[in-house]
């Protein structure tokens, strides 16, 4: 079949289209003014600070283009910047979507790149405002995103204070795992495989994340996107505090002979590989007992606890404690891998807005 080329025009109308497809309850309320117009109009919920946060998705970066489905890319673009929001105890309200694309890319791998978009947009209920394209040769997406939050009540990574318990969702190393098994697969990447689905198709902690908010459990927060190693002493230098993690404690991959196989360690994915998008908190031990082992199926796990000294530390089951190195995703290292985020704070909260504000749209 011979390729249609595609105008700027005609991939903004496919864009609109599917964004149309895609609206339903929830969020769409907050966009006063979407698509079509020199700017999008957001109105925000009286008595709520405005989150934004930025995250870009590269090729050949964090995505590849022969591995990586183009549903996945479109599911994950938006789910890994939702996870900033979680990470807050936010709520996503809607979004903005910069897309560059080779003019080879703009149908068919179009089309499934915004079903998979809709599909997250549906999930999350956070609406696409507005955003631009462009013509390159890779494929660059950045996705702003607006949350909302109780004026004074955002979960901020500062808040840890020593002999706070600390908290991690979910199982660590599975997302990387998951990776190297998409990366030496011959064939198209299976989403029926647990390991690459919590790779291709992470789901942020939105539900949990409101949770420890609503409930005031969380001192401190933040999402694990480059590996706890990386992640925790940020979390740490934060709140101008320690920590001690207890290696026995730590949740990773159920099948260690797989990973061993990949030539991974289990403990070694879940200490330094990243992109699992599970959230990492603190609970001060008085109000410890009021959370779950599980929240809504994803368990709820204590790896260790904040000290006052400010030193990482990492208990082993022999009881040795070491020095906990940071080897998780390093943006600017020369070894990196296809892995998550810059090593950039990239969350904002802005005062609360009593008038409306304006974003930039397609």
């Amino acid at each position: 079949m011979t390729r249609k080329h595609q105008s700027e025009d005609s991939i903004l109308r496919k864009i609109a289209a599917s964004s149309r497809s895609s609206q339903g309850q929830g969020s769409g309320h907050s966009v006063a003014l979407g698509i079509g117009d020199d700017a999008a109009v957001f109105r925000p919920k009286p008595g709520h600070e405005i989150i934004l946060t930025g995250d870009w998705f590269l090729e050949a970066t964090h995505f590849l283009r022969d591995k990586h489905p183009p549903d996945a890319v479109g599911w994950k673009c938006l789910a890994r910047a939702l996870s900033d929001v979680a990470a807050m105890g936010g709520t996503p309200r809607c979004f903005l979507l910069s897309l560059a694309l080779p003019e080879t890319h703009t149908s068919r791998w179009l089309d499934r790149f915004l079903g998979g978009l809709r599909r997250a947009t549906r999930k999350f209920q956070c609406a696409l405002a507005g955003g631009d394209t462009t013509r390159r040769d890779e494929i660059l997406i950045n996705i702003t995103v607006v949350g909302e939050v109780r004026a004074g009540t955002a979960v901020l990574r500062s808040g840890a204070r020593a002999d706070d318990i600390l908290y991690v969702s979910g199982r660590l190393g599975e997302a990387e795992l998951g990776l190297q098994i998409l990366r030496r697969s011959e064939r198209a990447a299976s989403s029926k495989n647990p390991l690459t689905r919590k790779h291709l198709y992470p789901e942020p902690r939105l539900a949990l994340g409101e949770w420890l908010l609503e409930k005031g459990l969380a001192t401190a927060m933040m999402d694990l996107s480059d590996g706890l190693s990386s992640d925790l002493p940020r979390l740490c230098a934060a709140s101008e505090v320690g920590a001690r993690l207890e290696t026995a404690k730590i949740p990773h991959v159920r099948t260690r002979d797989l990973a061993l196989k990949y030539g991974h360690d289990p403990m070694q994915l879940a200490l330094h590989g990243g992109d699992d998008y599970e959230l990492l908190f603190t609970v001060p031990p008085r109000k410890a007992k009021l959370l779950p082992k599980t929240f809504r199926g994803v368990a709820l796990t204590a790896i260790g606890k904040i000290t006052r000294e400010r030193a990482l530390l990492v208990l082993k089951a022999n009881g040795r404690a070491t020095q906990l190195i940071p080897s998780g995703w390093a943006q600017y290292s020369s070894d990196s891998h296809d892995q998550p985020e810059s090593v950039l704070s990239n969350n904002v909260l802005l005062p609360r807005v009593n008038q409306q504000t304006w974003l930039a749209s397609l």
